[in-house]
């Protein structure tokens, strides 16, 4: 695995690119052009736009298949309760979009106008942007290489008007690349208020989840803390819990003591998500299912300034 030498010089120093730490990196070549000195511009234009997000919170995990899309979309739904909060759900898996079918919003279109992109909005108070909105088939495979995904995530950030909003939720794909750097260094001067890491109870998972943190730590990005999904099943017909992802090594608790971050709650596997497809997002307030409404109190606890 390819990592920045410990004593590199920084892009910006007389020596980046030549010196002899910069020997075997990558993106040597890249430093000594000078290049990654040059700023920019759409970082101030990025900073600019984000004026208006009051809050900035990401959901991460090293792994896929998590529930990372079901939180957020429920996340984002349920801060939308208040109809006095405006709400933003930002997708950036760029190769596998699925904010659209989970918000009931499958075949909708984004519209440009003389402020940007316009969001799909699933309420007035809840707007929705995703690749899979650009997509002529929700089949259609994204081949991309990293530099034209870091360009699809600046315009997002940069060409979408998203107006006076109270929380930008961004819904992340698995892993620890170029989607997640970009995200982060476009939004770093705009302040982030941190992640939401979503994990599942048992080691495959967990294994993976704690590089994500060590990821968080390395790009000085704040935890606000660990969300367990798919713990347990209460069995609906006989009320008896099953645990179908073991947690053998102590699950997220345990994890979280370890590594000394808040674990916000746990989340068990619901049938009514699954069976709804989030269909429930397009009914009526009342008929709607809820996704752990006090882990979600935890989410805003720990990200909002005491």
């Amino acid at each position: 695995m390819e990592e920045t030498p410990h004593d590199c010089p920084g892009t910006g120093s007389a020596q980046a690119g030549r010196g002899s730490a910069c020997q075997g990196c990558p993106n040597q070549q890249l430093c000594a052009s000078g290049a990654g000195a040059v700023p920019d511009p759409a970082m101030e234009e990025i900073k600019e736009k984000m004026k208006t997000v009051k809050h900035k919170i990401l959901v991460l995990s090293g792994k896929g298949g998590v529930g990372k899309s079901t939180f957020s979309a429920h996340l984002a739904h349920a801060l939308a309760e208040d109809e006095n909060t405006q709400v933003a759900l930002l997708d950036i898996d760029i190769c596998g979009p699925s904010i659209p079918k989970m918000m009931g919003l499958e075949g909708e279109q984004v519209h440009q106008s003389g402020s940007g992109w316009s969001p799909v909005f699933l309420e007035d108070n809840l707007g929705v942007m995703s690749v899979g909105f650009l997509l002529s088939s929700p089949d259609d495979a994204v081949i991309w290489r990293g530099p034209k995904k870091n360009g699809m995530i600046k315009q997002f950030l940069r060409d979408v008007d998203w107006g006076e909003v109270d929380y930008l939720i961004v819904d992340t794909p698995p892993g620890t690349s170029d989607e997640h750097l970009s995200v982060i260094q476009y939004l770093a001067a705009a302040h982030i208020d941190g992640a939401v890491v979503i994990t599942t109870p048992q080691e495959v998972s967990l294994q993976d989840v704690r590089k994500e943190i060590n990821f968080c730590h390395k790009v000085k990005l704040p935890i606000i803390g660990v969300v367990e999904n798919m713990s347990g099943f209460i069995c609906p017909k006989c009320k008896k819990e099953s645990q179908i992802f073991p947690p053998t090594t102590g699950g997220a608790e345990v994890m979280c003591q370890d590594l000394k971050i808040p674990l916000l709650g746990k989340v068990p596997l619901d049938p009514h998500i699954g069976i709804q497809e989030f269909c429930s997002l397009r009914q009526p307030k009342e008929e709607r299912t809820s996704l752990a409404p006090e882990t979600q109190r935890n989410v805003l606890d720990e990200s909002s300034p005491s």
